[in-house]
């Protein structure tokens, strides 16, 4: 399996799904990165003032916010801090929707979830249970000290997390300001056939092998080319690895049955990790 990025669990009522997140998406853009031509050093941004040019040390800067045109609020470090959600290690679901109902334009990155700490039973039965209802689990989660809006559906075996754009970052159709003749066109009967026909004519299967980059193709293959040349110059860069935390969660699968009945586990209830864990009553608010 790829290697998961966050770990935590999906969360509704009282059941909880262990899952490990996985990227669904991989960038294979060109990365251009700025060297010396004296040097072949790698080349960094500097910190510069805007008015006078000069560059400016770390200590002597702070974040502000622009509140009006030319007037800023300034936040320290901590103000920013105790502004960012706490991350709580879960996908934490607060309603079902027709799928349908998720417009295109509010839809942003995807990410498969697979189940993890044996979850497999709990996962698989949300996953049918998505796809036999036609519903997709809108949720919020914390990743990166980031809140998201996220939506939690089915794809063939597994589950997908797809990342929305917050309603309020997502522009009104209204701004395209589309006359009559768009919105009410007057369409004669043969150019509609027309049309129809074409697109039957130009219809194909989806065939992902065949769709590539050609400026990517192209740049590798003057990249190979020159390298085999011998022109290649060395560079020293350093690396760091990322630490990640994983979250000590619960599959119980019983809980489905008291969520339904609005019960909460008893401290004689028998949980899979041997700990117990309280049940928390939360209200959740998605942003509009």
């Amino acid at each position: 399996m790829a290697r998961a990025i966050w770990k935590g669990a999906i969360s509704f009522g009282l059941v909880h799904i262990p899952v490990a997140l996985v990227s669904a998406t991989s960038s294979h853009g060109v990365d251009f990165d700025w060297l010396d031509s004296r040097s072949m050093d790698p080349v960094g941004y500097k910190r510069v003032n805007k008015v006078t040019g000069k560059e400016v040390t770390k200590e002597h800067i702070v974040k502000g916010v622009q509140y009006e045109k030319g007037r800023y609020v300034l936040l320290s470090e901590e103000e920013i801090r105790s502004a960012h959600p706490v991350s709580t290690q879960t996908i934490d679901i607060f309603a079902f929707v027709d799928s349908e109902q998720i417009p295109l334009q509010n839809i942003d990155t995807p990410y498969y979830l697979a189940p993890d700490k044996r979850g497999g039973k709990v996962y698989a039965l949300l996953r049918e249970t998505l796809s036999k209802t036609d519903k997709v689990a809108l949720a919020q989660v914390v990743l990166h000290t980031r809140q998201h809006l996220a939506a939690l559906m089915p794809l063939e075996s597994a589950l997908v997390l797809v990342m929305l754009r917050w309603p309020a970052e997502v522009r009104s159709l209204d701004e395209l300001a589309l006359g009559s003749e768009v919105t009410k066109p007057d369409l004669a009967k043969g150019e509609l056939d027309m049309a129809r026909r074409l697109v039957e004519d130009m219809s194909a299967d989806w065939q992902p092998e065949q769709y590539r980059d050609s400026f990517e193709d192209k740049i590798m293959q003057l990249v190979d080319k020159k390298a085999h040349e011998g022109k290649i110059e060395d560079v020293e860069t350093g690396t760091a690895e990322e630490q990640r935390k994983t979250a000590d969660v619960i599959d119980l699968t019983e809980l489905l049955k008291r969520s339904l009945a609005g019960k909460t586990p008893g401290k004689s209830a028998t949980k899979t990790t041997g700990k117990t864990s309280p049940a928390k009553k939360t209200t959740k608010t998605s942003r509009g």
